[in-house]
């Protein structure tokens, strides 16, 4: 039984604790989402942040709007204002775009699912994304090949025959799981060699160019 304030209700205790239940299971779903699946690989505090941000406040909006009759109308422009924003300091990468679309449209699912939408129903739609999140993220394309132009300074190892002298020796001072290396243009003057690395970064997404000599023009 609810109470009354000023032809308002003050508390709906069957409402609260269904809000309550529903944010607390939203917001679970979208932390396995950004915190153990993205931020594992991206190590990117900054959408962590934002994803988290975005999603409860996409949650609590649409529920609370949950009795006004424009829900897919809601929903659909939710969509269209997120797609079209741009962060006017940084342009936002394809995969991060990606998850925002996720947490967004989980939010959105969770609050406007109404009486239609059994607990089973909705608790495997949330499953299907984590799932399939996970598989694309940890198995289908656990290892994702990246590659960097470096300038290298042993140039006595960048022979045929010390090829695999020259993995060893990049594997160990740029800590990159380097499968293979090209080398490109070679400068006899200062003892250098430009080599194109190809590495495996499932854990490291965001590496910065490795530059063996600070002298280089």
């Amino acid at each position: 039984m609810g109470v009354s304030f000023f032809e308002a209700d003050f508390i709906n205790p069957d409402g609260l604790l269904q809000l309550l239940v529903r944010f607390a299971f939203n917001f679970i779903v979208t932390l396995i989402l950004v915190r153990f699946l993205y931020y594992q690989n991206a190590r990117r505090k900054d959408y962590l942040f934002t994803f988290l941000l975005i999603s409860t406040i996409v949650f609590l909006l649409c529920i609370l709007l949950d009795n006004v009759n424009l829900q897919l109308g809601f929903a659909l422009g939710l969509f269209a204002i997120f797609g079209i924003i741009r962060y006017r300091t940084t342009q936002i990468p394809i995969k991060e775009m990606t998850y925002l679309f996720i947490t967004i449209g989980i939010s959105v699912i969770n609050a406007l699912s109404g009486d239609k939408v059994s607990l089973m129903e909705l608790f495997a739609t949330n499953f299907l994304v984590v799932a399939v999140t996970f598989g694309l993220e940890r198995v289908w394309l656990l290892k994702h090949e990246s590659s960097k132009l470096i300038i290298y300074e042993k140039i006595e190892l960048i022979t045929p025959e010390r090829y695999d002298e020259m993995i060893d020796d990049l594997r160990e001072r740029t800590g990159l799981d380097i499968h293979r290396a090209e080398v490109g243009r070679i400068n006899f003057l200062r003892d250098t060699a430009e080599i194109i690395i190809y590495y495996y970064n499932s854990e490291m997404s965001n590496v910065t160019t490795y530059d063996s000599n600070d002298d280089d023009d």
